[in-house]
């Protein structure tokens, strides 16, 4: 075997770089009755005969042939061996988002903008040899394979599995991260990391909408997204854009986005450090964002505390209807 694997080498070099055929090499000795250790191969069973030795030609020159090329091929969303065909333009693109940046988002006439369906695609285009056929993972022609990761379900190639790609059928597309660490929300409509499964706030479809920062479809967005403590979505980048402007509350609903109590006890201070012009003092009705309440406070121009919480993520309000109409009836 060790003399085989020196006959395979040389045969398969000049038409694939050494770690392909270390790869190619590895993963059929791997599924097969011989044993690889440091580039040498020993039989496990005593009474293998010489035939096998053209068994594991056969399934190494397999192996390479669907190895070949990987994560050579594709753009800048994704690494594949394949384009495909837009059903509705009938033009070729490496993926979906090269489509729909080109007949989308870099579309200057309004009557021919459009994006694709994903689940439509019916035919696609093998880098390596060109041919056109229906969708598959393996290449009809050359027996190269597409995508090292597959989905028939939305017709999805991708050659980094290092993304641990996984499809939901309850979304409807793959995402990545790894299957074992998301759940499927029902009521927002998206998965999320299992660590939220019992500290998130349900916001129904909330991923199902552009970002209110950037304004990009965050449903199926390649950018990592999100969930504010709201349960409103947002990508992280956009996120930490916010932050670098001392932006911390929901562009949604103007709630706190992360724990703001040091920020509060600073303003606490300065408020009393500060003594307000006596012809200023009043009292003022405000809204929390973060609580919900309505106070009467003291008005400072440092900032007006909640009186329900120690937040000071208040705005001016009008008193309760309430509380107007009673005044009113007592004058």
């Amino acid at each position: 075997m060790a003399v085989l694997a020196v006959r395979m080498e040389a045969l398969l070099s000049p038409l694939m770089s050494g770690e392909q055929f270390r790869y190619a090499y590895n993963n059929v000795a791997a599924h097969s009755h011989h044993h690889v250790v440091a580039g040498h191969t020993s039989c496990l069973d005593s009474d293998v005969e010489d035939d096998d030795d053209d068994d594991f030609t056969e399934d190494l020159v397999q192996a390479w042939k669907l190895s070949i090329g990987a994560n050579r091929y594709g753009c800048t969303h994704y690494k594949r061996r394949c384009k495909i065909r837009a059903p509705c333009c009938n033009e070729v693109f490496d993926c979906r988002h090269c489509h729909n940046e080109a007949k989308s988002v870099n579309e200057t006439d309004d009557k021919k903008r459009h994006e694709i369906d994903r689940h439509l695609v019916e035919k696609v285009i093998c880098s390596l040899c060109d041919h056109e056929q229906n969708v598959q993972q393996v290449c009809e022609k050359c027996g190269v394979c597409m995508g090292e990761f597959f989905c028939s379900k939305c017709n999805f190639f991708d050659d980094d599995t290092s993304k641990d790609q996984y499809h939901c059928d309850k979304c409807g597309i793959c995402r990545t991260g790894g299957r074992d660490n998301f759940f499927h929300c029902d009521r927002c409509g998206c998965c999320y990391s299992v660590k939220l499964r019992e500290g998130h706030t349900c916001v129904e479809k909330s991923m199902h909408q552009d970002c209110p920062v950037c304004m990009e479809y965050m449903f199926d967005s390649l950018k990592d997204i999100t969930v504010l403590t709201c349960g409103h979505t947002l990508h992280l980048e956009c996120l930490q854009e916010m932050h670098s402007h001392y932006k911390y509350n929901c562009p949604l609903c103007n709630k706190s986005v992360c724990d703001m109590s040091s920020v509060w006890k600073e303003i606490d201070e300065e408020i009393a450090a500060t003594q307000m012009p006596a012809n200023e003092m009043r009292m003022v009705w405000v809204f929390c964002n973060d609580c919900g309440a309505t106070n009467e406070v003291q008005y400072h121009h440092v900032g007006q505390k909640c009186g329900t919480c120690p937040s000071y993520n208040t705005r001016p309000t009008d008193a309760p209807a309430s509380l107007a109409s009673s005044r009113s009836e007592c004058c």
